[in-house]
């Protein structure tokens, strides 16, 4: 009889009890499609006592996950605990080092130090895989790494965070304020207690970083990711945004360029008619430009137990299976530095909201420093008339180079008749 692969589970949250769940419920399916059986032999969390809400009784139990990877235990360790750094970190180098497989859902760990560990476990002649990391049931990681193996990858860009276009969306909706969604947002489970992480795009930064590094070849680099959240996206700018036929989306954005790679998080204005614009809520949705398959969208559920849960387990099913694929899709050896383009030299076109004091002049002041920093004005809108009083002027500008638009934002806000700091969105092209 084939030697069953016997698979550990470290954390025990909801992906990790959705995970178990998936494993027994489709067990005699599985075992119709892998050459070797699969048995949950080890779990590893820190409370035991704890109710989880499924039987645990016939697996090894480990206070400390580092113990269950060093021995001879399991054959494959899955990483469900989450960090960049610490238990996670160490019981991942351990699993390696100790001839182990690895699935993990943890997109901080690989953004971090996706090319050490990729290295490390093409030494080891192990499997690093993390679909779960990424998109949750969006088998994106695969479609990069295989199924579009024979495009060259120009640009992809999605929404990679659902609490973020679930605020968004209901922003859009219900024209509530940002603080009021995201209170709402939390209540619901969408977002944490601290949603920092999700609102000012760190995730949304992490998954991009592991995708432009499967998706054009380069070690990955999440520091040299430019960063923007949501936070100062009112509803205003989303109805002027409306006005204007665009919707307002945080998006991850890596492209190849003649500088080098962009790779920026941010909010985006884009196309009312674009199919990005039409993920909402919690979803979340990914484009990928290939040179020969031209644009390829996927679109699912970027989070919860059974979607992030169904990610692990086909990455457990691919080990069983034998398939090995590099962890980044080349050698780690072979990965290039990611080369990133400064934002600074980013060139787009750009939505411009100023706060100002309705007095004669203003127009002229602000056409002056335009002129001056060689930036072009496409169209203007201003809500009513309030002569003395604070009114909203919004400017949308030809595509410009992002230096240039950053100086002539600093410009204006120096005008006594500008009373708040300039809002701007980078608006996109996206078909």
């Amino acid at each position: 009889m084939t030697k069953p692969l016997r698979i550990g589970i470290a954390g025990l949250g909801t992906v990790g009890v959705g995970t178990l769940e998936v494993l027994s419920a489709h067990a005699e399916t599985f075992a119709s499609r892998v050459p070797r059986p699969l048995t949950v032999k080890a779990v590893a969390a820190r409370d035991q006592a704890r109710d989880r809400g499924v039987d645990l009784d016939g697996y090894e139990w480990f206070d400390n996950a580092v113990d269950m990877a060093s021995g001879d235990h399991v054959d494959i360790v899955v990483e469900l605990i989450g960090g960049s750094d610490g238990i996670a970190k160490e019981l991942t180098e351990v699993a390696l080092a100790n001839g182990k497989h690895v699935v993990t859902a943890n997109k901080a760990l690989i953004a971090i130090h996706g090319t050490a560990l990729a290295m490390a476990a093409e030494e080891a002649g192990v499997t690093l895989a993390y679909e779960a990391a990424v998109a949750g049931g969006i088998p994106i990681i695969k479609a990069l790494r295989e199924g579009l193996v024979a495009n060259r990858i120009d640009r992809l860009y999605g929404i990679l965070n659902g609490t973020c276009n679930y605020i968004l969306t209901e922003m859009e909706q219900s024209g509530r304020n940002f603080l009021d969604v995201l209170d709402e947002a939390q209540s619901l489970g969408y977002a944490e207690a601290d949603p920092s992480f999700d609102i000012d795009g760190i995730d949304a930064a992490h998954k991009l970083a592991i995708l432009a590094s499967v998706a054009f070849g380069t070690a990955v680099d999440f520091d040299g990711i430019h960063v923007e959240g949501i936070r100062h996206i009112s509803p205003i700018d989303i109805e002027f945004a409306c006005e204007l036929g665009y919707g307002i989306k945080l998006l991850g954005v890596a492209a190849r360029t003649a500088g080098g790679y962009e790779q920026r998080v941010h909010p985006c204005m884009v196309l009312e008619s674009a199919p990005i614009n039409h993920v909402s809520g919690v979803f979340n949705g990914i484009a990928v430009d290939g040179n020969f398959v031209d644009t390829t969208i996927y679109e699912g559920r970027g989070a919860g137990a059974g979607p992030t849960a169904s990610a692990v387990v086909a990455d457990i099913l691919d080990i069983a299976r034998g398939n090995p694929v590099p962890v980044f899709g080349i050698p780690a050896r072979n990965l290039k530095p990611a080369q990133t383009v400064d934002m600074g030299r980013h060139r787009g076109a750009y939505y411009v909201r100023l706060t100002v004091v309705d007095k004669p002049g203003v127009f002229a002041d602000i056409a002056t420093i335009l002129r001056d920093h060689e930036v072009s004005m496409e169209s203007v809108l201003q809500r009513g008339r309030a002569p003395g009083e604070p009114v909203s002027v919004v400017m949308t500008l030809h595509e410009s180079l992002e230096a240039d638009v950053v100086n002539t934002l600093d410009a204006m806000a120096s005008l006594d008749t500008v009373i708040e700091a300039p809002c701007m969105i980078r608006v996109e092209t996206f078909a």
